[in-house]
């Protein structure tokens, strides 16, 4: 059974499932912190605040915003789960032309985190993100 993106038992299960793979996967070269508002959610609280950040060497999703983020980017829900999940850079595109992404900070950081090539596993543990969630 599937978590519904962004839900709390979402976030858990998609950190259980990276540290089920944390050992397997290359690090993140580029070192970014980037909070996100994402709105018109399906649930109660419409906004959801969350963050991700490589600075680990690891590409971690928690919840609520960090300190010293390199870019602050308001996205919509359905938008944010073809980012994040489908990997669907079509998305960004339209979402940008339509004005449903709106980032503020050093989008340098985002476009070559978003050019980096990934290793068979990094596409095995895409895959497997994408089934754990609804």
């Amino acid at each position: 059974m599937g978590h519904v993106f962004l839900s709390e038992s979402w976030m858990k299960a998609a950190r259980d499932l990276y540290d089920e793979y944390a050992g397997k996967l290359a690090p993140v070269q580029h070192e970014v912190k980037v909070n996100l508002l994402v709105n018109d959610s399906p649930f109660e609280l419409r906004e959801v605040e969350v963050h991700f950040d490589t600075t680990s060497g690891a590409l971690i999703v928690e919840p609520g915003h960090v300190d010293g983020a390199d870019l602050f980017v308001t996205v919509d829900y359905g938008t944010a789960k073809a980012l994040l999940i489908d990997g669907n850079p079509q998305a960004a595109m339209q979402a940008f032309l339509l004005n449903k992404i709106r980032v503020e900070g050093d989008v340098a950081k985002l476009m070559v985190l978003a050019q980096a090539p990934l290793g068979d596993e990094a596409v095995e543990y895409a895959q497997a993100l994408r089934d754990l969630t609804e």
